[in-house]
Order: C-alpha cells, then structure tokens, then sequence
C-alpha cells in the first residue's frame, strides 16, 4: 500500500478509472459480438445495422483512449469484410 498522500490518492483513482474503462470495453465487446451474432444469423440487413451500430462505439473508444485506433480499424475491417461476404 501506498505511504505517501499523493500515492494513495492516485491509487484511489486508478480504482475508479479502471472501472470505468472496464465498463466502457465491456460496451464495445457487446456491441462486436452483437454484430457477430446478427452476421452468424445470416440475415444481412440486420447485420449491417448492427455493424453501422458498432462501428461509433468502437471510434468512441479510441477517442477516449481506451483501446489503440489500429486495433479499433482491425475490428472495423472486420466486422464490414464479413458483412461484405454475406449472400
């Protein structure tokens, strides 16, 4: 544990931030498997409303800095490639 003041408080707010990240990722993760899951169901216009719904999470999340804009492109790429490969 930490002995000086300033070392304490920023242990105090490295609990709350990281909370609030996992939240924030947690988000992110449903919205991708929500695609996935309308993508696995084979129905392509509810496939591409669940990735147009995605993708602003995703971009919301490297704007906060939660995750790196490489790999938000990375599931971006993704999630539009299988959407493009549906018949």
């Amino acid at each position: 544990m930490a002995n000086i003041k300033s070392a304490e408080k920023r242990a105090r707010q490295a609990i709350v931030r990281r909370a609030h990240n996992m939240t924030l990722r947690s988000r992110m993760r449903s919205a991708i498997k929500k695609a996935r899951a309308a993508i696995a169901a084979g129905e392509k216009s509810g496939a591409q409303a669940a990735v147009k719904a995605a993708v602003p999470v995703i971009d919301s999340m490297v704007n906060k800095g939660i995750i790196h804009r490489s790999t938000a492109a990375r599931h971006k790429s993704r999630l539009s490639a299988l959407v493009k490969g549906m018949k």
